[in-house]
């Protein structure tokens, strides 16, 4: 079967009837999330569930979890970071260890809510 090419995103913490019946005639590639759509994880949950079921298929679902003020999933439910580059300062030589410890840690928390990607930056300019 072919997917479109596109990566959608859902107005809401939930589907609506329309959106389901774009994304289950578009089959996007994939979808990303916003602050928008994220409240607690059981509900980040369902609607990438709900996401993947209306694509048909097993869509990626991406986000911009940076730290600092680029962050969709925040306390009290996931880690506040702080920015990128402020960690990076505040880890001193110790900073490559660190940011992939960082992301590691990100990852874990997106994938237990069933997010697939993060959209961070690999290289930032101080």
């Amino acid at each position: 079967m072919r997917y479109g090419a596109t990566i959608l995103d859902a107005s809401g913490l939930r589907l609506t009837a329309q959106e389901k019946a774009l994304f289950r005639a578009v089959k996007p590639f994939g979808f990303i999330l916003f602050a928008r759509n994220i409240d607690t994880p059981d509900q980040v949950r369902a609607l990438c569930e709900e996401l993947r079921e209306a694509a048909g298929h097993e869509a990626v679902i991406t986000v911009d979890q940076e730290g600092g003020r680029v962050q969709r999933l925040r306390a009290p439910h996931w880690r506040d970071w702080t920015a990128p580059l402020d960690f990076v300062q505040a880890a001193g030589p110790n900073a490559a260890e660190a940011m992939y410890l960082r992301f590691r840690l990100i990852a874990d928390e997106l994938h237990r809510v069933g997010i697939d990607s993060n959209c961070a930056p690999m290289v930032d300019v101080a």
